[in-house]
């Protein structure tokens, strides 16, 4: 096992995407302070989660082609949701599509 300590390290690429996201802000702008926040809990969850199913298909709880499909329904009932959420809004292949008469009542209210 190596010295390195990959999950510190694995935290610090929160300033990057909060950069990307926001441009360049402060510590202690509180917008930029909460994307890195999200980022940096987002990008722990992944790699808890990558370790947490290589683990389970190594010890063979189950095999990496049952957790694809299992992983293909939870994004297909995800997809649904949010179409229910926000209505006038759906994900394709191709990209989101958007019934714009729908829509605007959606997002009325929304920040532009």
């Amino acid at each position: 096992m190596s010295n390195i300590d990959w999950i510190n390290r694995l935290g610090k690429w929160r300033n990057v995407f909060t950069g990307w996201q926001l441009g360049t802000r402060p510590k202690c702008d509180p917008e930029a302070d909460a994307v890195r926040y999200h980022r940096e809990q987002s990008n722990m969850m992944r790699a808890e989660l990558n370790a947490l199913v290589g683990l389970l298909v190594e010890r063979k709880v189950f095999t990496a082609e049952e957790f694809t499909a299992r992983l293909h329904e939870e994004c297909r009932h995800l997809c649904e949701a949010y179409e229910r959420r926000f209505p006038g809004f759906k994900a394709t292949d191709d990209g989101m599509v958007i019934t714009t008469h729908i829509a605007r009542d959606t997002t009325a209210g929304w920040k532009p």
